[in-house]
């Protein structure tokens, strides 16, 4: 299960009711947030995080206003949070400002020192465990350097019970050791291998991130089938002349993506001030019913097979 939470949702400047861009992804024991806004530090207390484990940050881009919350969170986390290390992953654009303001945090050349590191992206999986893989890809938006990410769990065998009772196979541990792809020997000294009680391979859960981002056309392929898609929607389609200028999304081109890429669930992200969520939320839902816009604290839970879990937070 992956976990989503948005920690800010508004686009280039903070609101009353929405800070700027972060969010956090977890499964397992892995936290990755992505982005971090100005005040995100501040979100990562009030939804309950908090700081641990949080050793591993990816940045869809430079632009500050997600990244300017770099300075503030890695002084707390270099100062008083037991982290060995703090690896941030950007493109050449995003880290070169990146670098700069660790210089400002902990004086020059000290960054790595402080256990900081920062990990240049390129498009493929960029980190994996016996779950799941991570894997960047490229976006248009304004200049280079410009990255989604997907989150997917590994392809999973179904353990076969019915199987495994007309083998005469007991239960207990050596059903967990086919499970796990071992081979057993029974009692009587037959050998069963994890083929003749696994069935056919299943896709795990898929969550794909995008942040900034001027066209859907690459994306297709990449978001296809998503379990959940959570993208940016920063103009409704009346303004779309100013959504292409500037290199963003109207919720209706986000809502048409998620259609033809076969989406489970749409949540949409990076919200003007100058519109009503409602008025987001209509222009989406008008192509693709099952669409939210997400507001900051706001929690998803991700599993394959059910529909998307969504808990209000108290942003």
């Amino acid at each position: 299960m992956f976990e989503l939470t948005f920690l800010g949702t508004s686009a280039s400047a903070p609101s009353i009711q929405r800070g700027l861009s972060s969010a956090v992804v977890q499964i397992n024991e892995h936290r990755f947030m992505i982005d971090c806004g100005e005040g995100s530090q501040r979100q990562l207390l009030r939804s309950g995080l908090g700081f641990r484990r949080l050793d591993k940050i990816l940045l869809t881009h430079g632009h500050l206003d997600h990244i300017l919350g770099l300075g503030g969170l890695a002084s707390t986390l270099g100062r008083w949070e037991a982290l060995d290390e703090l690896n941030i992953f950007g493109g050449e654009p995003a880290l070169e400002r990146v670098g700069a303001l660790m210089q400002v945090v902990f004086g020059p050349g000290q960054g790595e020192h402080m256990g900081v590191h920062l990990n240049l992206l390129e498009e493929g999986v960029i980190f994996e465990d016996k779950d799941f893989f991570l894997e960047a890809f490229p976006v248009s938006h304004r200049g280079g350097g410009c990255f989604g990410f997907t989150f997917e769990e590994k392809p999973h065998r179904p353990f076969q019970a019915d199987k495994a009772e007309a083998l005469g196979i007991p239960n207990g541990p050596v059903r967990r050791d086919l499970a796990q792809g071992q081979a057993i020997t029974l009692a009587d000294g037959r050998v069963i291998q994890p083929e003749e009680v696994l069935g056919e391979a299943e896709r795990g859960a898929k969550l794909c991130f995008v942040g900034d981002v001027g066209r859907t056309g690459p994306l297709h392929k990449i978001v296809e089938g998503a379990d959940l898609l959570a993208i940016e929607a920063t103009y409704l389609d009346e303004e779309a002349d100013m959504a292409k200028k500037f290199g963003h999304l109207t919720a209706k081109a986000a809502a048409r993506l998620a259609l033809n890429a076969g989406v489970k669930h749409l949540v949409l992200h990076h919200v003007s001030r100058r519109y009503h969520p409602n008025d987001v939320l209509a222009e989406a839902q008008s192509i693709f019913p099952n669409t939210t816009v997400a507001a900051d604290l706001d929690l998803f839970q991700v599993r394959k097979g059910r529909a998307v879990a969504h808990v209000r937070g108290r942003g």
